[in-house]
């Protein structure tokens, strides 16, 4: 069984928190994982402007950063940490001009598939880990987040 724990910096606790760790949870599965936890912390552009500077030199808001643990025993899997910006998630939605529960539920396959050790060198659809993304995302069209 996988565990999902979701909590808030700088903005309130969404009310939808708690379908996005359902929804956290069926990308695991869909991924063939168990027995990980991970923690989704949702934020405004400040607070991750300043992890975004402190962790990787970039003195910038972003959409999502994925702080990857990999620890634990053979039951267990300490996935790691997902800081996503719900300032930057709505500017990104509106500017590919999509809903924000399909921003959302991008951020969290992205972010996911970085702590299971994915990365990629740019942004374009042909890398492998952008590749899954979309594939998961479409195995999982059905689901959503945000009403």
């Amino acid at each position: 069984m996988n565990r999902v724990e979701v909590n808030a910096e700088e903005v309130p606790l969404p009310p939808w928190s708690g379908a996005s760790a359902r929804f956290a949870r069926r990308v695991l599965e869909n991924l063939g994982r168990d027995g990980w936890e991970l923690s989704v912390l949702y934020c405004g552009d400040s607070f991750i402007r300043g992890l975004n500077a402190r962790y990787r030199d970039r003195d910038e808001a972003t959409d999502v950063l994925s702080f990857p643990q990999g620890g634990g025993g053979k039951r267990r899997f300490v996935a790691g940490d997902i800081v996503i910006s719900l300032d930057t998630l709505a500017e990104n939605a509106a500017y590919f001009g999509i809903a924000a529960d399909e921003e959302l539920r991008r951020l969290l396959v992205h972010g996911i598939l970085h702590l299971g050790g994915m990365d990629h060198s740019s942004n374009e659809k042909s890398e492998p880990m952008l590749l899954l993304q979309e594939k998961i995302l479409a195995e999982l069209a059905e689901e959503r987040i945000i009403p």
